[in-house]
């Protein structure tokens, strides 16, 4: 029998709590959603403040990745776990409840309007959907309006680094 670890799961594997991770630029580190309010994403409309994690820290790299630039300063970013307490229910957007091609931008209204009707529902305070990235892991949206938001451990930022071997 394979000893444990005593690493918290990943929010892939089917203990709780849940871990939950973000990769972002120093001055973004807040778990506060505000960004939401500023500017629309895949899974909501501008205006609605919510929070995008996912559910690795390898998956969370690589949603951040495919947003910035070549040739920025690799050293400027941290990543940020967060644990879902297993009391907390969380819902799960399956992609069989998706468009077909829910991929493809011609859908990201839809997706909008799914993720928008969510947070304003306040049902859950996560919602796991499918990533656009890899489509067989699940990103988690937050939602910082929901009652149980302030359960969510929040652990401080750690330096991390891409490899320069990203931009070549």
């Amino acid at each position: 029998m394979k000893k444990n670890s005593g690493a918290l799961p990943t929010a892939s594997s089917l203990s709780s709590p849940v871990r939950v991770w973000r990769v972002c630029r120093k001055e973004h580190v807040a778990f506060d959603g505000q960004g939401g309010r500023i500017t629309s994403g895949r899974w909501h409309h501008r205006g609605s403040p919510v929070v995008y994690t996912a559910g690795s820290l390898a998956l969370a790299a690589l949603e951040f990745f495919v947003h910035i630039p070549a040739g920025i300063n690799l050293a400027e970013f941290v990543a940020v776990s967060a644990d879902i307490p297993d009391r907390l229910k969380v819902e799960n957007l399956s992609p069989a409840e998706l468009p077909e091609a829910w991929r493809n931008p011609y859908h990201i209204e839809d997706l909008r309007d799914a993720g928008t009707e969510w947070l304003l529902s306040r049902r859950t305070v996560a919602l796991a959907v499918p990533s656009a990235v890899i489509p067989i892991e699940n990103n988690y949206l937050l939602n910082p309006l929901h009652k149980d938001f302030a359960r969510i451990r929040v652990h401080p930022p750690e330096p991390f680094e891409f490899d320069y071997r990203m931009w070549k």
